[in-house]
């Protein structure tokens, strides 16, 4: 039961790459990527759905959006993500999970990081704030050193989005380094090549892609999880599909505002 519960957190969590130590090395050329994905006021909504015996229901959604801002004297792009249960499974287990980040626009690095989740009565704030040249992460738990180009959970699916996967043969990994929970950990997604997928929203050529899993008590360890993104500018993710321990879950991108290019990938949208 424990998987059925936290579903409205896994709206927001399965959009976000899990952790594991076991990645190789991050390289530096991804120091210098670009934003070439996103636009200021973009939005994005997903639902999410979770099946036990092949059955899926509908059980949470989350959103994300960017504004642009400025902090410290930089402009950023603040994404918001926030995920929630439905009304109906309010009463079994309510979620309110909210994540921010603060991601300098010259270089795509989060310079501050919000995590404020609400899940049954469990709650948890962190803040977290990064400085570069000093090569830290600042929580309330102390002053910790970061590799010079790390992401956090929400920047890290930004700085994916802007990866080039021309670059990449079916089966390369592609590192990147992330701060979670006060400390810092090696990840990669795999590159599976493209495909055509059909989803709730409609049909799409995409990019395959898998993260990187570390077992836990909802997730499965290894490559289990798989993402689609548009093949497309936009690199949007329009499906994402992954075992749970009790159980699966799929994630339908399902409404999209001001993207920043036109979504080509889109071949058909359901009726």
């Amino acid at each position: 039961m424990r998987g059925i519960k936290r579903i409205g957190f896994i709206g927001l969590g399965t959009l976000m790459f899990a952790f594991s130590s076991k990645a190789p090395e991050p390289q530096n050329d991804f120091c210098d990527i670009r934003n070439t994905a996103f636009q200021a006021n973009e939005m994005v909504g997903f639902t999410v759905y979770y099946a036990v015996a092949g059955i899926y229901v509908n059980a949470g959604n989350a959103t994300f959006h960017i504004n642009l801002e400025t902090m410290n004297n930089r402009p950023v792009y603040h994404v918001t993500g926030e995920g929630k249960s439905n009304s109906s499974y309010d009463w079994i287990y309510k979620v309110r999970d909210k994540y921010e980040s603060y991601i300098d626009t010259a270089t795509m690095q989060p310079l501050k990081f919000i995590r404020n989740v609400n899940e049954g009565g469990y709650k948890k704030y962190q803040n977290v704030t990064f400085n570069k040249n000093a090569k830290t992460a600042i929580s309330g738990e102390g002053v910790f050193k970061v590799p010079e180009c790390v992401q956090d959970v929400v920047s890290s699916m930004f700085y994916a989005r802007n990866i080039d996967f021309s670059k990449y043969q079916p089966d390369d990994k592609i590192p990147f380094s992330m701060f979670l929970d006060n400390e810092v950990y090696n990840m990669y997604i795999r590159y599976m090549g493209k495909e055509t997928i059909k989803t709730k929203f409609g049909k799409f050529k995409a990019i395959k892609i898998k993260p990187l899993l570390v077992r836990g008590t909802i997730f499965e360890g290894g490559e289990k999880m798989t993402v689609w993104i548009s093949d497309d500018e936009n690199h949007v993710p329009v499906r994402i599909m992954s075992p749970l321990v009790v159980g699966s879950v799929k994630v339908d991108m399902m409404d999209y505002e001001n993207l920043r290019h036109p979504l080509t990938s889109l071949i058909k949208t359901k009726k």
